[in-house]
Formats: C-alpha cells, structure tokens, sequence
C-alpha cells in the first residue's frame, strides 16, 4: 500500500476518534473494549527506572488513533522541543501552500550568511537556491538546521509558527526562537516547549485531521518516513512491515526527544511522544534511554 492510501485510509478512521481522548481532564487510561486496551505497565516501568537512573524528568504519552485508548507521564508538562518543533514547522508551511500562499516549488536562497551549525544539506547549496521541498525534506530527514530557519524566516519568524498551531487547535506548543538557540536548555523557561499530549494532538491533526489537505498530509508522512537521523530510535524495535514515522530532538545537553507515528499492518497508528529532560546524562545515554522506551512501546503493541 503506497503512503497515499494509508495515509487517506486513516485519515478516515481517525474522524471517527472522539476529541475528547485529548482533553486534559480525561482519565490518564481512557476506556475502550477490554480486549483492544494494551497494557502500560512495561513503558511504566522503564519510565521509572530511567527517571531515577538518569536523574531525569521523562514525559510520555500513547495514543491510539483508532479506539482513543492513551497512557501519559508527565503528559501536560512542558519540555523543550529542540527539533522537534520541525515537522510542525513544515506542517505550516504545506498549510500555506494548501492556502496558495506559496509553492513548495518556490526556492529560497542559501547565502554564506545563513549557515548554522548541523547543515548538512544547505552548506552543499550555498551561492545556490533550494526549493521549498527540498528545504522541508532536509528539515525533517537529516534535521538541518540552516534549512529549518530559511523555511521559519520565509513564514515571518517564529511567531507565526506558534499562531499557525494556535489555529489548530494547540494553545500549549510554541516557538520563539531560531536554530540553534531552540536547542537551549533552561529550567522553567517556557520558550520553545511542548508537552507530550500538545505534541500529539498538532501530529494528529496534522497527519490524520483536517488541517492539511489530503496531498499535503500524504506530502508530511512521505518526508517523515525515511528515518536519516532516527533509525537507533523507535525504528530499529519496529517489526518489519510496520510504517513508522518519526522525528527527535535534542540539545547538546540535558534533553533528548521523539516523536513518532507507528502503523502496524492493517492497524490505526498509535502515536508515540517521548521526552527526556533535566538530566546530567551524556548524548549517547539520553539516545539510549529513548530507544530503552522505544523498544518497551512496541513490545507494549506487540502484546496486545
């Protein structure tokens, strides 16, 4: 099944999930038919074990887009994005296209000036131009930075990212800054953050709802289905067969994040948000610690 049609088959399926599954005074395990509800107790677990082997504050919330089931921890903190305020960033900028505000054909110059540290792709095309595509999928495939804020730049700054999921319906999620600064960690400063339950809702919506248009929606999923810089994450635990598409995140200290969308065969997507913070952990444990959880997801999935 080509990424088309699963994603316009669960576009459908998704209309039929009550809203109330997101509202924050909803019951942290929402009641569904016995039989279809997974058991937490695992990610529980883990979640735990890393809290307190890590040091961390780690947020984590489920969600089953085809019978509402969810799980959360720490679900309506907040927790800086770092990147993963990217695929909300060119969720915005295909909501502009869908209004005829601009072309993912249009191009955008790469000036000298632009380069920020982790560019992979536009330091390869500076003195050239890219397309709007183009620039989205480095976004979101191999997470460059110079290419995330040529798109914010061409929306009008940050601040019109935060509006854009203001009128979807997310009232928590914002961005103040550009890259590299959004990777900043601070304690208690709301600049840049999330929650995992706010997160979820904007993918959902995004993905499965109706804040894009059906081609802009299958445009989304395409660009955050390759995996370039997540394959150690959630992907490596996932069966074969199974549709995963993701995104991470993280400062050079203290957090380390992922989203993801996971679709077995023949299965709704269960949405996946994981965020790990506050800790004094180095890199390669925070990415341990996140493919830890990824890994008691899907075995979570796997027994039900």
């Amino acid at each position: 099944m080509t990424t088309a049609n699963i994603v316009s088959l669960l576009r459908s399926l998704f209309n039929k999930v009550l809203w109330a599954a997101f509202a924050f005074t909803y019951p942290l395990v929402s009641q569904v038919q016995a039989q279809t509800v997974p058991d937490p107790a695992m990610v529980a677990r883990t979640v735990a074990t890393l809290e307190k082997t890590l040091d961390a504050r780690v947020g984590v919330y489920l969600f089953d887009s085809g019978t509402g089931w969810q799980w959360g921890h720490r679900e309506t903190e907040r927790f800086l994005m770092a990147s993963t305020f990217k695929p909300l960033l060119c969720g915005a900028i295909l909501a502009q296209a869908d209004a005829g505000a601009l072309n993912l054909e249009d191009r955008i110059d790469v000036r000298k000036q632009d380069v920020v540290p982790y560019a992979p792709v536009t330091e390869t095309h500076v003195g050239h131009s890219m397309s709007i595509h183009d620039l989205c999928f480095a976004t979101l495939d191999l997470s460059d930075n110079t290419a995330a804020n040529l798109l914010t730049n061409r929306l009008g700054g940050p601040q019109n990212v935060t509006a854009f999921l203001q009128a979807i319906g997310d009232d928590v999620t914002r961005l103040d800054r550009l890259e590299p600064d959004v990777n900043t960690f601070v304690p208690n400063d709301p600049r840049d953050t999330t929650s995992p339950i706010a997160m979820t809702h904007s993918w959902a919506t995004l993905l499965l709802g109706d804040a894009l248009q059906p081609k802009s929606a299958t445009q989304l999923a395409e660009w955050l289905s390759h995996g370039g810089v997540t394959g150690q994450f959630i992907r490596a635990h996932a069966p074969q067969g199974w549709q995963v598409l993701d995104k991470s995140g993280g400062g050079r200290h203290h957090t380390r994040n992922l989203m993801a969308m996971v679709t077995p065969p023949g299965e709704p997507p269960v949405f996946v948000a994981i965020f790990v913070s506050d800790t004094p952990a180095d890199w390669d444990t925070r990415n341990a610690a996140v493919s830890t959880l990824g890994a008691a997801v899907i075995e979570m999935l796997l027994a039900r």
